[in-house]
């Protein structure tokens, strides 16, 4: 039993991130099929974490709200912009805080430089807080005052990729998952009480 224990404590650490999903369509794109993209956040230290958008399917990222955060820190800057797919006048730059339709204000938009053209399938970025830390991958972001911690503006790509057949917006939550850590401590601690109710059912009999 002993060995049981130490096996449940043991093991691979992993990287403190988050990914969760953007699956909240506004009505220009309500008749295509979620999710749409997805969000992942990697806090690389107290002040800094690493964000990728990935598009899902066939679906696009770009235009003027290509990517949209509510970052949980009163200053901050995003940075080290980088990208899959594109154009030759693929370019992403932080206008601020944005309005996207349908899912309220959020204090991070990034803007690619052009519409359909210029699309890209993913892209990533550097975030640092200026103002405080991070404890977590969950904690480097927040909900807005409509509930969403996230959005994209999305292109719907023709069949053969020449041009969108649709383009709106999608949003999503993140959700917090329990810590690994947490996870192995429960699970320990079922494994004791299992451990001791058999003890004392044996010194019974």
């Amino acid at each position: 039993m002993l060995f049981v224990l130490v096996g449940m404590f043991t093991g691979t650490a992993r990287a403190d991130s988050i990914t969760f999903s953007l699956n909240v369509p506004n009505s220009q794109i309500s008749g295509y099929p979620g999710p749409y993209a997805n969000v992942t956040v990697d806090l690389t230290g107290t002040t800094t974490a690493d964000v990728t958008f990935q598009g899902l399917s066939n679906y696009l990222l770009g235009g003027a709200q290509s990517a949209d955060l509510n970052v949980n820190a009163s200053s901050f800057t995003a940075t080290g912009f980088g990208w899959t797919g594109g154009g030759s006048s693929t370019s992403l730059s932080d206008t601020g805080s944005g309005t996207v339709d349908g899912f309220g204000i959020f204090n991070l938009t990034l803007k690619d430089f052009d519409g359909f053209p210029d699309a890209v399938k993913s892209l990533t970025f550097t975030l640092t807080d200026t103002s405080g830390t991070w404890s977590s991958a969950s904690n480097v972001l927040t909900l807005n005052s409509d509930n969403y911690s996230a959005a994209a503006h999305i292109f719907v790509p023709n069949a053969d990729g020449s041009a969108a057949l649709a383009t709106g917006y999608a949003a999503g939550r993140q959700n917090v998952p329990e810590p690994a850590t947490l996870f192995l401590i429960g699970s320990g601690l079922v494994v004791l009480a299992l451990f001791r109710k058999s003890f004392r059912e044996k010194i019974i009999n």
